[in-house]
């Protein structure tokens, strides 16, 4: 596709296989097409290694980390669980949300966490509301260590942010779709890698290998979730969508856990 943005018409034109197309410059639809090009170039010059969350790096885009604040304040969750630790930024940014709530901790798992960045963590102030557990994510003995970390009666959510191969991914999907409790979200980041196969930095094999064909395959198998997009407690503006690098990440489970 060829954009073309005029600005002193206030146009932006759009041409691909089905022809030439105008928009208003200040529009919606012109908003969806400008942003889907600054999150591929965005990712491209890794914008999101810019951020650190109360002195820890945390990779992910600004927007996302603002959508999971909503959905973890309105859910008020007993338990989170991260798959994918690095250097523990987002750990440190959900554990900052439940000690403002007055609620919650948060679950780590890595198959490895560097001695760097345990000891960081470790060290942190809000350390007391994060468990670190090393070892493959969705391998059975792991998976007994993640759930003796809360009782049956809680309130479970998980984020999956560790390999996103679509072959881990779905077992992941498998390992800790059950862990979530009625209501509740399992979170599948990443996804933007389905439409980054042609992007500096990306490769040819993520137009099929990635978090988002797991995630497909996942809801046709599995009736209790359903893909469901949160919706703001405030949106006072004139765009639905949202700019992310996790489309269709969140999934919520509708039925009772087993």
């Amino acid at each position: 596709m060829r954009l073309t943005i005029d600005i002193d018409a206030r146009s932006l034109y759009t041409e691909d296989a089905n022809g030439r197309r105008e928009l208003p410059l200040y529009s919606p639809g012109a908003f969806e097409l400008l942003s889907d090009l600054w999150v591929k170039v965005g990712w491209a010059m890794r914008y999101s290694y810019h951020f650190s969350w109360l002195g820890r790096p945390v990779i992910q885009l600004p927007e996302d980390l603002v959508r999971m604040q909503e959905v973890l304040h309105r859910l008020q969750p007993d338990v989170l669980v991260e798959t994918g630790v690095a250097h523990g930024g987002s750990l440190v940014f959900y554990a900052s949300l439940f000690q403002a709530m007055g609620r919650g901790r948060v679950v780590g798992v890595d198959i490895e966490i560097r001695p760097v960045n345990r000891a960081a963590i470790e060290a942190h102030p809000l350390s007391s509301r994060i468990t670190l557990i090393e070892g493959d994510s969705a391998a059975p003995h792991t998976l007994e260590r993640v759930q003796a970390c809360w009782a049956p009666h809680e309130t479970v959510m998980v984020v999956l942010d560790s390999d996103h191969s679509k072959r881990h991914v779905a077992r992941e999907l498998q390992a800790y779709g059950p862990l979530v409790s009625e209501g509740s979200y399992l979170v599948v980041t990443d996804g933007i890698m389905e439409r980054l196969a042609d992007v500096p930095g990306g490769r040819a094999e993520w137009a099929e290998d990635n978090p988002l064909a797991a995630v497909r395959e996942f809801l046709e198998a599995s009736p209790e979730f359903r893909s469901e997009e949160p919706s703001s407690v405030f949106n006072d503006g004139l765009v639905q969508g949202r700019i992310s690098y996790w489309p269709m990440a969140y999934l919520r489970r509708i039925a009772p856990r087993r």
